[in-house]
């Protein structure tokens, strides 16, 4: 068959123009692979900017789980350090790789370079590297060393104790003056230090001192989930069994202390000033015998604030107290032991917020709001000691993990100090031997709590924790610390089949 030249020039066009549209398609994903490297780049700066390095299973759930109602001025930064520079940044770049004078194949490939790039420099500033390798390797921490609580192994007093767990935002001892085991040249929370020298404090040292967060306790619900569970959240669990962590259920095969006290016959509720279905906190509680919920949305419905009031996370502390104590006078009337949960928010990272209670004290704005924060929780705890609920009522204050506030504890902070979480426990019903010099974590806190109203704990563990009240080490002493952390770290299938497929 003989080709003529017109239908061999036909053919080149053809060819040339099918090229050309193949090439306009490279170069599209190219660049769209190139801005998204670009962006996940500038992601990566702002969150470890903002949040610090809190390891990427916070970094996963944050991604994974539902973001209603989070800070307005947290978008705002992150439109501002993030989405706009990743949009000028990738527009001028991807302008001068494909309108430079050479072949198209090559532009794609200096593309695909500097998308490698900048997906190694995302990658090793939120260290997903070295995530994915721990991935790689099976903990058997589980196997060994989890203790399932159940009715055999807990035994209440005949008389139930109340209990009053407050969460405090961000808390830690760092803001103790140096002298006293801080950081600081002053101690800028000294009504929460009274508070742990005037009833009991566990501490890793001889003053007032805290725990440790390790893998999977060290952001706001997984702290929530740790200190009520004994048990980390993991991210890597979240993505394995569902898109979007706790959408429905969340961690459906733990038992947690609100489980173990709903057994025993206890009214619960759980309050907060944000809105409760942030990070799927109403579905963690909700699913875990919690009766009531209480947050902005209720708060507007009992009147508590204007149905057009929104701040900061959505009312500020001032306002939650307030609510608490309608609502705790309501639980009381019952006659029935109750839990009461309640978790601030003004200490939140960036800086806090400056409320009306707030005094001008300190030069840095976060100090005036962390000492803002120790005025009210004693003020509240105040209140409480006045009630005749009080009497046989536990109270634990714990801060919920370590401050985010990245830019705050790099300024402030010396990088060798040893950054310890809040905690304290007043009017127990038990006393302990052993308070100070101990390495405990967020874990710990789940069977401590239970001892500190006044039961039994067969073996004084509990989840993966130590009743602190005994004399037996907690595994963080047992194994080391490191040791410890590494292993909560490994991926586990244990973890998978046990807590989160019910």
């Amino acid at each position: 068959m003989v080709v003529s030249k017109t239908e061999l020039a036909v053919g080149n066009d053809v060819c040339r123009k099918q090229g050309n549209i193949l090439g306009v398609i490279l170069g599209i994903v190219c660049s769209t692979v190139t801005f998204f490297a670009l962006l996940l780049s500038f992601s990566a700066m702002w969150y470890i900017r903002h949040y610090g390095d809190t390891g990427f299973d916070s970094v996963l759930f944050t991604l994974l789980s539902n973001m209603q109602g989070v800070d307005g001025g947290l978008l705002a930064s992150f439109l501002k350090e993030s989405l706009i520079p990743s949009v000028l940044c990738g527009g001028l770049l991807i302008f001068l790789i494909y309108f430079i004078q050479i072949e198209h194949w090559c532009k794609n490939v200096i593309a695909l370079v500097i998308a490698f790039i900048f997906f190694t420099v995302a990658g090793n500033k939120v260290n997903i590297f070295g995530y994915i390798n721990k991935l790689m390797h099976q903990s058997t921490i589980y196997e060994e060393y989890f203790v399932e609580p159940d009715k055999d192994n807990i035994v209440f007093p005949e008389e139930k104790r109340n209990l009053i767990y407050i969460f405090l935002e961000s808390m830690e001892t760092t803001y103790l003056a140096s002298a006293e085991g801080g950081a600081l040249p002053e101690n800028i929370i000294s009504e929460l230090s009274r508070l742990a020298e005037e009833n009991i404090c566990f501490s890793h040292n001889e003053d007032v001192g805290g725990f440790l967060t390790p893998s999977g306790t060290g952001w706001t619900v997984a702290g929530m989930v740790a200190q009520s569970s004994g048990i980390p959240l993991k991210g890597s669990s979240g993505v394995l069994e569902n898109n979007e962590y706790g959408k429905d259920v969340f961690m459906p095969g733990i038992v947690a202390l609100s489980d173990i006290l709903h057994q025993n016959g206890y009214t619960q509720a759980v309050m907060m000033g944000s809105d409760s279905s942030y990070a799927n906190r109403d579905v963690y509680y909700k699913g875990h015998k919690t009766d009531y919920i209480y947050d902005i949305t209720t708060a507007k419905k009992d009147n508590v604030v204007d149905d057009d009031y929104y701040v900061w996370w959505g009312m500020e502390d001032r306002y939650v107290y307030e609510y608490a104590k309608d609502k705790l006078g309501e639980l009381a009337k019952s006659g029935e032991p109750f839990s009461f949960t309640l978790l601030t928010a003004d200490t939140h990272f960036p800086d806090g917020y400056n409320c009306e209670l707030c005094r001008d004290i300190y030069e840095e704005p976060y100090d005036n709001v962390i000492s803002c924060a120790s005025r009210q929780v004693e003020n509240f705890i105040n209140w409480i000691t006045k009630q005749d609920f009080y009497e046989n009522t536990t109270i634990v204050i714990c801060g919920d993990h370590l401050s985010m506030d990245y830019q705050y504890i790099r300024k402030n902070v010396s990088d060798n100090y040893d950054r310890r979480v809040y905690n304290c426990f007043i009017n127990s019903s038990v006393a302990g031997k052993n308070y100070n010099n101990r390495t405990f974590t967020s874990l710990d806190l789940f069977p401590t709590t239970l001892a500190a109203m006044g039961c039994e704990i067969k073996g004084n563990r509990l989840g993966l924790g130590t009743n602190l009240f005994s004399d037996l080490p907690t595994l963080a002493e047992k194994m080391g610390y490191e040791e410890f952390d590494r292993e909560l770290l490994f991926s586990s299938n244990y973890y998978i089949k046990k807590f989160m497929i019910n």
